[in-house]
């Protein structure tokens, strides 16, 4: 059922190195070399994920931990992650496999269909369907792609947890297949966005796309003298709002973890004011970690 090849990662090749098309770091690889990602790696001249089918966490969470809030609430959702992440977020609180390679932590193997099983097994547990969440999934999407084809093919539902920092036609692959997404939307900057090794624009295409086709709802997570000012949120919300005013937003209070314990957690009030500025231009906005 695999197929980790397809025709817009074989295009790219310069001399005897080939460029990653999966995200914004156009990684430019020698034979063996891994990209940024520490997933996609050059074999044989083409960019692959070395992550396929190896699962580090796999755990049945209520689907509001997603966060989803307005996609089938009150149910539960299968979810499961691998290690990888294109982007280095100091404050990641799955830096442990968010940060590691293959061979920096460990991992179980899973196939599509084995995973597809299991989601069926569980619905009994009011299972809903596999949610592709705790590291960066986009970083090995094929696994995504071939897993979320056999889940639906059992009647049941995918959820994609995502940075968003992917091509276009990574997501144009996954949306057939995919029924919802959290999408995290770090700030509202580019200078915010280069300091986490992601893009901005690239951010926005990937929402402003992914909601055409599909449930899509946006978290925040609010870091003091960071990504804080009401102006932004501002900013932030009206876009929002420009694409579609019910998408739904959280706004999450930070603690400090990983390479971030040099500041206090997120003030609740301020939280509150943040939510309280994105609700003049959105219908649903939620607070998280308060």
């Amino acid at each position: 059922m695999s197929s980790q090849g397809n025709d817009f990662q074989r295009n790219g090749t310069s001399g005897q190195r080939t460029v990653c098309p999966v995200c914004t770091h156009h990684c430019t690889l020698a034979e063996g070399q891994y990209g940024r990602c520490r997933v996609r790696k050059n074999v044989n001249g083409q960019v692959t994920g070395v992550n396929y089918g190896k699962v580090t966490a796999l755990m049945l969470d209520p689907i509001e931990k997603k966060p989803l809030r307005r996609f089938f609430p009150g149910n539960m959702i299968l979810s499961v992650g691998s290690f990888g992440c294109n982007l280095s977020c100091p404050f990641c609180q799955n830096h442990e496999i968010s940060m590691a390679g293959e061979t920096g932590t460990a991992w179980k193997a899973l196939s599509p269909a084995e995973l597809a099983d299991l989601a069926v097994r569980y619905r009994r547990r009011g299972n809903l369907g596999v949610a592709f969440t705790y590291n960066e999934p986009l970083t090995g999407y094929e696994y995504v792609r071939d897993t979320a084809r056999l889940v639906h093919g059992r009647g049941m539902k995918n959820v994609l947890v995502t940075n968003g920092c992917a091509r276009l036609p990574v997501l144009e692959e996954l949306l057939p297949w995919i029924d919802a997404m959290n999408i995290d939307l770090k700030g509202f900057t580019e200078a915010y966005y280069r300091k986490l090794g992601g893009d901005l624009e690239t951010v926005k295409c990937f929402i402003a796309r992914a909601a055409q086709d599909c449930h899509v709802e946006l978290t925040t997570l609010i870091v003091p003298g960071e990504n804080d000012s009401l102006e932004e949120m501002k900013r932030e919300a009206q876009w929002i709002a420009s694409v579609d005013p019910e998408i739904p937003l959280h706004v999450t209070r930070f603690f400090p973890r990983y390479r971030m314990n040099d500041r206090d957690a997120t003030a609740v009030e301020a939280v509150y004011q943040l939510r309280d500025t994105a609700a003049q231009y959105l219908r649903y906005v939620y607070t998280g970690n308060c």
